[in-house]
């Protein structure tokens, strides 16, 4: 029956429906974290550089072998910095940092000044990338969470254009014949299967059962014409 095919059809596009929501999700979800461990992977690094080498800078002091031991670290914080460039503007700021480091451990006042200053920029750029790249990945989550309720209220719509086709051709149908079942079993054997605007399996099967009541009522109609007509003879016959 067409019924029976729509109804399928139906349930099969609300659950594929259903599935896809949950598979734009967990892709929303999939896509958010790559993009923060992108801001992390990327700037967190030179941030922490930048902060390792103005520690370096600020214990500067008179005792040579210690100044020495700061200036180790501070190479080694200069060198992951630059071996994680990742916005343009860094180079410029990593060249004058490695210009003026030398003479900063030498206690020139002037370079120490230059070398915080470059660092200080260099960590602002990374900052200014972490923002941008931040707002980017809300902008991300923000269009798919709009994405997903999208989904949402297409799951919505189809689900009550579903369940009215499934009342429409299903729930009122079993209604009506129900009531006609009723009805003939209270007496009422006039009590037919009607509608308005019936599907045309729903006719079909509203016909099938009117005929069966019809051929049932003119059963009872010849049995009792039987019944009266040899009630009567047998009157005639005693007479």
């Amino acid at each position: 029956m067409k019924i029976a095919q729509s109804v399928r059809m139906g349930a099969w596009l609300l659950i594929g429906l259903n599935l896809l929501m949950a598979l734009g999700s967990i892709w929303i979800f999939m896509r958010m974290a790559p993009a923060i461990e992108v801001i992390i992977e990327r700037n967190v690094v030179s941030l922490e550089a930048c902060e390792e080498m103005l520690a370096s800078l600020a214990m500067i002091g008179q005792d040579g072998p210690a100044n020495q031991v700061l200036e180790a670290t501070f190479l080694n914080a200069l060198r992951r910095a630059q071996n994680n460039i990742t916005e343009k503007e860094e180079p410029a700021a990593l060249e004058s940092i490695k210009a003026g480091y030398p003479n900063a451990f030498l206690g020139s006042r002037a370079a120490q000044q230059e070398t915080v200053a470059a660092i200080v920029l260099l960590g602002k750029i990374n900052r200014e990338a972490m923002i941008v790249e931040d707002r980017r990945a809300r902008q991300f989550g923000n269009a798919g969470a709009w994405g997903v309720v999208f989904m949402a209220v297409t799951v919505f719509f189809a689900g009550m254009l579903f369940k009215r086709a499934l009342s429409r051709n299903l729930v009122v149908p079993l209604e009506e014949i129900h009531e006609v079942i009723t009805a003939h079993r209270t007496g009422d054997t006039m009590r037919r299967c009607t509608g308005p605007d019936l599907p045309g399996d729903v006719k079909l099967v509203y016909n099938g059962i009117n005929e069966l009541l019809d051929q049932k009522a003119c059963f009872r109609a010849a049995a009792g014409t039987e019944s009266r007509d040899g009630t009567r003879n047998l009157k005639e016959g005693k007479h």
